[in-house]
């Protein structure tokens, strides 16, 4: 039964109150976990005690702790929350040669804020370079960027996750020419974002519930993989996001439009759970806050886009979805301290399944940012 939040519709004037509340918090917990990293990456938390296991390098997830120290400078328009955020920017640098499809993970969130009020000359730098780096790792054969081996495992996989940030990433390559032009007719860095983000797309959308994970095999063959099982929550979250990321990159065309639908038929329905299983299936399993959060986030950038095209009522549709995610998940699941709590990083392998994640936090602090004007949808 949806609750009476679940009912209501969207108005910017609805946001005032809550939103504002919700994203201050956020970033109050961003200056907490900053002095207690360092210099190391935030993962995840433990949601009694709050303590991070955090990384070196940062693995997949760096730019999204570089991306919420950018908003956060946003918001304080401290210098020196602007220095910290350049400087954790600068130190994703090691990921532009690591052979890893999640680069764009990595290294478009964490450097496509720095594009705020002022400019970051370095980060652009970076980002550019690592455009270069990504567009050069494409197999035409292949017809995407493979997930690579920086992590171990199969070298030529398709993953979902493998898809958000490298889509932009590639799509702005330089000399790959300005966006517009469907099907990846604007150069080589945008004919590799529309094959990256096709393949993905018709693999994983092959199968219902779409599967996670593909490996490439002779001839032009793909197997499905087991792990990331279908069901996985954030699946469909990051195809969603993908997809959106595509049609404004890309320009209008009729394959992502059509997978966009059916992915956001999957997830942003009405009738949909606001927040996702870990794994459809298990009912009584852990929940996965963060997939709400990019779900919520991919629903406004969607919800941008078919505004333009003129269809005013679908974009309301979304942005209320969007808008009613990002409150169940302030309202719900948002601590005193400002962590996002009951993100679920594995379930199959029982990985800090109720706990703060650097991704969740980022997300919500996106999706928050952008309802109250902070920044705009396509700001990355």
């Amino acid at each position: 039964m949806n609750t009476p939040s679940e009912t209501v519709g969207w108005t910017a004037s609805g946001t005032a109150g809550w939103a504002d509340q919700a994203l201050a918090s956020l970033l109050e917990r961003v200056s907490v976990t900053a002095d207690e990293v360092g210099p190391r990456f935030p993962l995840y938390a433990d949601r009694d005690s709050g303590s991070w296991k955090s990384t070196s390098r940062g693995s997949w997830t760096g730019g999204f702790w570089a991306g919420l120290l950018w908003l956060r400078g946003l918001s304080s328009g401290d210098s020196a929350h602007r220095a910290a955020a350049a400087a954790c920017t600068q130190r994703l640098r090691y990921w532009v040669r690591q052979d890893t499809a999640t680069r764009g993970l990595v290294l478009w969130y964490g450097s496509a804020l720095a594009a705020g009020p002022g400019g970051d000359e370095a980060a652009g730098r970076l980002r550019e370079e690592a455009a270069r780096a990504c567009l050069a790792a494409y197999e035409g054969e292949l017809g995407l960027v493979p997930w690579g081996d920086a992590f171990g495992g199969p070298r030529l996989l398709a993953r979902a996750d493998g898809v958000p940030g490298l889509v932009p990433l590639l799509a702005r390559a330089p000399g790959a020419g300005g966006a517009g032009g469907s099907g990846g007719s604007g150069g080589s860095g945008q004919a590799a974002a529309y094959g990256h983000l096709t393949r993905h797309l018709e693999l994983c959308l092959s199968e219902d519930p779409p599967r996670p994970a593909w490996q490439a095999r002779p001839h032009g063959a793909w197997t499905a993989c087991s792990e990331p099982a279908p069901g996985w929550s954030r699946t469909a979250a990051w195809l969603l996001l993908g997809a959106a990321d595509g049609l404004h990159w890309l320009g209008d065309d009729d394959r992502l439009r059509e997978a966009a639908r059916r992915l956001a038929a999957l997830r942003l329905a009405p009738a949909a759970r606001l927040i996702p299983p870990a794994q459809d299936g298990c009912p009584f399993g852990p929940v996965d806050t963060s997939a709400a959060a990019i779900e919520a986030v991919a629903a406004l950038k969607l919800a941008t886009l078919v505004r333009a095209a003129g269809d005013g009522q679908e974009a309301d549709r979304l942005t209320t979805r969007g808008h009613l995610i990002l409150r169940r998940l302030a309202e719900a699941h948002l601590s005193d301290s400002g962590a996002l709590l009951d993100g679920c990083y594995d379930a199959a392998r029982g990985l800090a399944t109720h706990h703060e994640l650097i991704w969740g936090d980022f997300f919500l602090a996106w999706g928050l940012a952008i309802l109250t004007g902070l920044t705009e949808p396509f700001t990355m």
